[in-house]
């Protein structure tokens, strides 16, 4: 039985309830013989602010190099409002990150069958929708430099934010693009503003150039952002893969998760290079949602996007990719049993705990070793 170093970082406000969940999925695996977890616990955003005065300790960040990969659940929260902007819960996401180079984010949008009617979209538009956005996640405007704020005088400031890519960057992250096309629907769709910026005029050519270069069996077509935004509402099943830089993926990630029924349905992975060595790679997993402080503690949240983390850490860090299938289909038959948490209620009668949730899709899990 294989044996992965995972660190877990539960986070705040709904983080700790569904981290709880994996551990149950974890726990049945290592139940079955199909897997073994060693896992070590650690803090992030607001609670390692409360107990560090930072978003994360250096000795975590140490733990978080030393995993096989990281399972991380969601940081801040209204009592952090007022912290220092370097040191506030979100921070900690982003030094993980760049620390551990994780430049590629991987956010599945799948509706599950039995969701169709949850989403706010006609049936026929979202049904069986299964698009892959891939977005850079260590550069662009969320990294560039200069990042200030400056006062002019006279009651007036001015803030900067600095939109820089290299060509590396671009390619990098578009071959993953196209790597992933090729297991799939062999389309990849690149999306920049390059009407209006620079940064996209450059995104373009680098992704067109190594098309040609090394992906002509892949479909490629390019889409302004803001058209992408309005045609993922319009017909999302046009498309198969998109692939596009941190702004616009972090905007249209989030778009594409709410055909989905809810942003408590979908896992991220976030993936580093690819060591020549090891064969391994840096690798965080966490749900698209975020902290929901409103019902953190009530046993209200929706633990899929979770647990379905975890499959993707068994698929793309651990080379498990039959066991991530199993872990999926307990939650497509959980689903279709007609179990339902407060977020995706749609037309129930009535709804599970997060727990609850947790143990259906256990319990199906064990069922599809039987």
């Amino acid at each position: 039985m294989a044996t992965y170093k995972l660190l877990l970082l539960p986070g705040d406000g709904i983080g700790p309830e569904v981290m709880t969940e994996v551990e149950k999925t974890a726990a049945v695996l290592s139940d079955l013989g199909v897997a073994h977890f060693e896992m070590e616990k650690g803090l992030v955003g607001g609670s390692a602010y409360d107990a560090h005065g930072q978003s994360i300790s250096d000795s975590d960040m140490a733990l978080a190099q030393a995993a096989d990969a990281v399972i991380f659940g969601a940081v801040g929260g209204p009592k952090w409002d007022a912290v220092p902007y370097d040191v506030r819960p979100e921070a900690g996401l982003l030094r993980l990150r760049k620390d551990l180079a994780l430049f590629a984010n991987l956010r599945p949008a799948i509706c599950y069958p039995a969701l169709a009617d949850a989403s706010s979209l006609k049936r026929e538009i979202v049904e069986n929708l299964d698009i892959m956005i891939v977005r850079e996640l260590t550069g662009g405007v969320y990294f560039g430099e200069p990042k200030q704020i400056i006062d002019l005088g006279n009651g007036q400031k001015r803030g900067i934010d600095t939109q820089v890519y290299d060509t590396y960057e671009i390619e990098r992250i578009g071959r993953v693009a196209f790597e992933l096309a090729r297991k799939r629907g062999n389309k990849v769709t690149s999306s920049e503003k390059r009407n209006v910026m620079k940064s996209g005029v450059l995104w373009h050519e680098v992704i067109v150039a190594l098309h040609a270069r090394e992906f002509k069996d892949v479909q490629l077509e390019h889409q302004l952002a803001d058209s992408l935004a309005m045609q993922l509402v319009r017909w999302p099943k046009q498309f198969d893969v998109i692939v596009t830089d941190n702004l616009f993926g972090d905007i249209l990630s989030d778009i594409a998760a709410m055909l989905t029924g809810s942003l408590g349905m979908l896992p991220s992975a976030s993936l580093g290079e690819m060591d020549a060595k090891t064969g391994k790679r840096k690798s965080l997993y966490e749900p698209v949602h975020g902290s929901a402080p409103d019902i953190a503690g009530k046993g209200l949240a929706n633990p899929i996007a979770m647990i379905g983390s975890l499959a993707m850490a068994l698929r793309y860090s651990f080379g498990q990719g039959d066991t991530a299938d199993k872990i999926e289909k307990a939650i497509a038959d959980v689903l279709a049993s007609g179990l339902r948490t407060a977020d995706i209620k749609g037309n129930a009668t009535s709804t599970v705990s997060t727990t609850q949730m947790g143990d259906a899709i256990a319990t199906e899990l064990r069922k599809a070793f039987a």
